[in-house]
């Protein structure tokens, strides 16, 4: 009797563990963004944080779900894909609104100093369907990142269903939705490069990419999964480890001057 309570028990221990790390899959990947959206609404400034992290992230989990349909993996898996392309949307809608109030601001602000109260303040539209590559991933609207998204996915998906048989296309897709994955640091990387600062980047997203990236890496390399999966997490720790040295750095050794506003807010976050 007591065996079969104690066996109870444990089973019953095991499905909530199974529970709770299936809910940490699923939305353990979104949680980093939790603080950089709230800062961006919050400062209305998107100029931090590199929509390009956003593209990255949606073109890998596109991928991974059309590897799903050429080898099977667990469902909170795909439901953590589908969970992380939601949030990036969301991501792109705010930064999106925040960079065209701001350019809108900046307009108004010339065109009052010009005196020319009697004209419209307009903003160049910049859309998908125009097809410039100078302003790739830098469109005026959303419904512009949207039809991008759509046209990506139903382009991958085509090729995906031509070539599903071939095992070379599939275990290709599978590295290249992990290989992308892995360089998801490198836009906010260049990005705090180019701007020789790390204001208005969320330090909280980024630590809690460093954790993440080494909790998955060292999992991958205590259960033996193939070679490209603990690869790719190694280069995932690593980018995180630079996008740290930039914060220690450029908050060390300025290299741009910083507006008192900025600086108390950029204070607040380090603490």
């Amino acid at each position: 009797m007591e065996d079969e309570v104690f066996q109870h028990a444990v089973s019953v221990f095991s499905s909530l563990v199974s529970w709770v790390a299936a809910g940490a899959i699923m939305f353990g990947g979104v949680v980093p963004y939790i603080p950089q959206y709230r800062d961006i609404h919050r400062s209305q400034n998107a100029e931090g944080f590199s929509t390009y992290v956003c593209l990255v992230l949606l073109v890998a989990n596109i991928l991974r779900i059309l590897f799903r349909f050429g080898r099977y993996y667990e469902m909170p898996l795909l439901w953590q894909s589908i969970i992380m392309i939601c949030t990036m949307l969301v991501m792109l809608n705010l930064c999106t609104n925040v960079r065209m109030a701001a350019e809108l601001g900046t307009k108004r602000r010339s065109f009052l100093a010009t005196d020319s109260k009697d004209e419209e303040v307009r903003i160049p539209k910049r859309l998908f369907l125009d097809f410039d590559w100078i302003y790739f991933w830098s469109w005026s609207r959303f419904v512009d990142y949207l039809q991008c998204v759509l046209a990506f996915t139903l382009v991958a998906a085509y090729i995906t269903y031509l070539l599903l048989d071939s095992v070379l296309f599939v275990e290709t897709l599978g590295f290249l939705a992990v290989f992308t994955e892995a360089m998801l640091g490198t836009p906010q990387l260049y990005c705090n490069y180019q701007n020789k600062s790390t204001e208005g980047m969320s330090i909280k997203m980024v630590l809690m990419w460093t954790s993440g990236d080494t909790f998955k890496t060292g999992y991958f390399l205590l259960t033996e999964a193939p070679v490209q999966f603990w690869t790719c997490g190694l280069l995932q720790v690593f980018v995180d480890v630079a996008i740290l040295f930039q914060v220690y750095y450029y908050s060390r050794y300025p290299q741009k001057p910083v507006s008192h506003t900025v600086s108390h807010t950029t204070s607040a976050k380090a603490l």
